[in-house]
This record gives C-alpha cells, structure tokens and sequence, in this order.
C-alpha cells in the first residue's frame, strides 16, 4: 500500500474548503456524513438563488448563512488550518470536504431541497425561536430530532376594496379573503443534529414570497 504523504494529496481548492469550513462548523460535532452533505447543499443553494458567483462572496455577504466563518468557530478553523494530509487523515473533516465537493458538483441533496437549517437552539431558545414564532410542522416525525411541539396557528390574510355608488355617492367597503396558512416552514429532513426546512407552499402562494427568504 501507498503511504499517503504531505506531498501525494492533491491540493484543496480554495472554494472547496471555504465551503468544507463553513459546513464543518455549522454541523454538529457528531460529524455525521448526511449532516454535512446536507448543509453543504444548502449553502450552495443559497449561494445560487442569492445570485452570489463564489462561495467567498456568499459567506463575506451572507453572514446569517455563514457564521461559522465570522463568530470564531473552532471547527471552522480546523479546516481553515488543516494540511491536505491532516484531512485525509480525520474521517469528520474529510467527510466535510467530500459534502462540499458534492455541492459544488450538482450532486446528491441530503437535504430534500432544503433552504435553510436548525441546530440545538431550536430546542433551548424554543419559545423565542425565529422559526417557531413564524409557525414550523414536520412533514415525518422522524425529523424532530429534539422533541420540539410543532408551532401551527391559521394566519388569513384579506384585502379590503371600497366601491362608491354612481347612484348615491356612497362609499361602501368589502373585505374578502386572499388566502390563510397555519405555518411557514415545513421540515425536510434530519440528521446529526441539525433540522432542514423549506418555506411551505401554501405561505409562498398567499404571500407570493420567494422560497430562499
């Protein structure tokens, strides 16, 4: 067998381990394979509907998507910092670099075409949680990964027109409803430790929003 050396492993695209960085630091220290692929996913994802060419302007950007390369992240660094061979060498890293590399390439999306994702605090900050407030459902129960209660409440959104009468210069009002939804983000998948979401199709037809905000 080969001994891998220093010099034997090709070189890391800087792309490649910005985005293996990001991912490495946003996944769980569980280092799960399906985590990683599926936040990378994600990422690149984001980067597309944003626009964004590289994933070194998403991430100088986009923080919200990329904080783990701007809050002093340890993992981050680690890969930031890691030789070609250091990585070859520890299976979380590695994994991290391979979910970029599939990202990067179009390849398969752990994620279920998910838009966004949730770690722990979903849990810990449950009752002031951004996504709870807005309304979250499971579509498959086996994404609850942290036991969480579902946040559904019907939101009916109405527009109001006012007709005035030829006849008698009245004005009258009429209220009808444009349409209701009961939650905004629907889960896709889960793994490790984190949960992935997508906004629901019901909340974008009502809304007319666009799936990446």
């Amino acid at each position: 067998m080969t001994k891998v050396t220093k010099d034997s492993v090709a070189s890391l695209d800087a792309e490649v381990r910005l985005l293996a960085a990001i991912t490495y630091g946003e996944a769980s220290t569980k280092d799960d394979r399906d985590e990683m692929f599926a936040l990378a996913s994600v990422l690149i994802r984001q980067k597309e509907a944003r626009g964004y060419k590289s994933v070194t302007s998403f991430a100088a950007k986009e923080k919200t998507f990329a904080y783990a390369a701007i809050d002093g992240n340890v993992r981050f660094k680690k890969l930031m910092n890691a030789s070609e061979l250091e990585i070859s060498k520890q299976p979380g890293l590695k994994a991290a670099v391979a979910a970029a590399v599939n990202a990067m390439n179009g390849g398969e999306d752990k994620s279920n075409g998910a838009y966004f994702w949730d770690g722990a605090d979903i849990k810990t900050n449950y009752a002031r949680h951004f996504k709870v407030r807005r309304g979250i459902k499971f579509t498959d129960q086996s994404h609850n990964i942290y036991g969480i209660k579902e946040s559904t409440k019907v939101v009916i959104l109405s527009k109001t027109t006012k007709t005035r009468s030829r006849a008698t210069g009245k004005i009258s009002t009429a209220t009808e409803e444009v349409g209701r939804y009961d939650h905004q983000y629907d889960s896709t998948a889960a793994y490790g430790g984190t949960i992935f979401w997508k906004l629901n199709p019901e909340f974008l037809k009502v809304t007319r929003g666009w799936e990446y905000k």
